[in-house]
């Protein structure tokens, strides 16, 4: 498979990107809403529009940067507020709101999959179709699965810091919580020294091959997609 330019990447990309981190921050407000929490409703933020949940610089510009120069590629949108008064059980439902988003990254990983079926069937008959809908399907695992298993890093802000928060005793999650200003600074830290990816590349891989077996899916035909479009 032929190694795309950047604008041919970039279109590649685009809808997998905005509907991960978009899907994420909506199932978060969903779950909050269903909980008690009606916050993220009242801003329109339970919303597929793109426009509602982007972050300038972690929806545009850094996703962009990272695929111009051909390295790891994640982003993020705003995060949908939530006021924890209003949850029926604050603590517990605090955890169930965090841990909506993974899922919902989980999901979408899930579906296209689907996606690379459609393409191999189209491939023979429609390569300009079938082609582009595997390259995009690629990106969808993939941009999916890197946002499900760096949120469910147990580091606050992440999701995985406000899950682990959910489940210790009152003072220990106070203590834990109060980690989160620093959040984003040791993540930042620990991405420059390589250390993020040394924690997060295993766990990729494993949950990588679990797709793959599930859905029945050429762990070879992915990794020269993902080639050609990294």
């Amino acid at each position: 498979m032929e190694t795309l330019n950047t604008v041919q990447r970039l279109a590649i990309w685009l809808l997998p990107v905005l509907l991960a981190i978009t899907v994420h921050e909506v199932a978060h407000g969903w779950v909050a809403k269903l909980l008690g929490d009606r916050t993220a409703m009242m801003l329109g933020r339970l919303t597929l529009n793109p426009l509602k949940h982007i972050d300038p610089l972690g929806t545009v510009v850094l996703p962009v940067m990272m695929l111009m120069i051909g390295g790891f590629v994640f982003g993020w949108a705003k995060p949908v507020p939530v006021t924890w008064e209003n949850l029926k059980k604050p603590k517990r439902d605090m955890a169930l709101v965090a841990l909506a988003g993974p899922l919902a990254n989980l999901l979408m990983a899930f579906g296209w999959l689907l996606g690379i079926h459609f393409g191999e069937a189209l491939l023979a008959l429609q390569p300009a179709i079938g082609l582009p809908l595997i390259y995009m399907s690629v990106a969808g695992i993939f941009i999916n699965v890197v946002l499900l298993v760096l949120n469910l890093l147990p580091l606050p802000p992440l999701d995985g810091g406000r899950i682990v928060a959910g489940l210790l005793p009152g003072p220990w999650a106070w203590q834990y919580s109060r980690i989160e200003p620093f959040g984003m600074i040791i993540i930042i830290v620990l991405f420059m020294t390589q250390i993020l990816g040394s924690i997060m590349w295993p766990i990729i891989s494993e949950v990588l091959a679990m797709l793959f077996y599930v859905g029945l899916i050429s762990p070879a035909l992915f990794q020269a997609s993902l080639q050609a479009i990294m």
